[in-house]
């Protein structure tokens, strides 16, 4: 059997992205490991109602924003409370991409990765 588990985004600002996040998409801490260096740092995210997770990984020699090339990946959130978050992601100003025709839109985090929210009964 094969199961998803965890997605990972690379982060510049640790605090700043785990506050968007338990902001923007009320994803909660469920793990953390520290390197015994001190060089890194994985917090995986959790939504309190399936096993998958996002997986922050903080880098402490990094000082330069990571490229992400042309955006054509991203990830995608369920929801059965679209237009509340339509309005919280607009009050936050982190839509970058709506697509009505589609009923769904994109928020981007600090470090500029993509996040779909799609409307359970789309």
């Amino acid at each position: 059997m094969l199961q998803f588990n965890h997605f990972n985004f690379n982060v510049l600002d640790l605090d700043r992205s785990l506050d968007f996040y338990r902001k923007a998409l009320e994803l909660e801490v469920v793990e953390e490991k520290t390197a015994d260096d001190g060089s890194f740092k994985l917090v995986y995210l959790g939504d309190g109602e399936t096993g998958f997770r996002l997986e922050l990984t903080w880098l402490k020699d990094r000082t330069e924003p990571y490229d992400l090339g042309e955006q054509e990946f991203h990830l995608a959130l369920l929801t059965d409370r679209f237009d509340e978050l339509l309005a919280r992601h607009r009050a936050m100003g982190c839509v970058c991409f709506e697509n009505p025709a589609m009923g769904i839109y994109f928020i981007e985090d600090p470090d500029g990765y993509w996040i779909e929210i799609v409307p359970e009964h789309s």
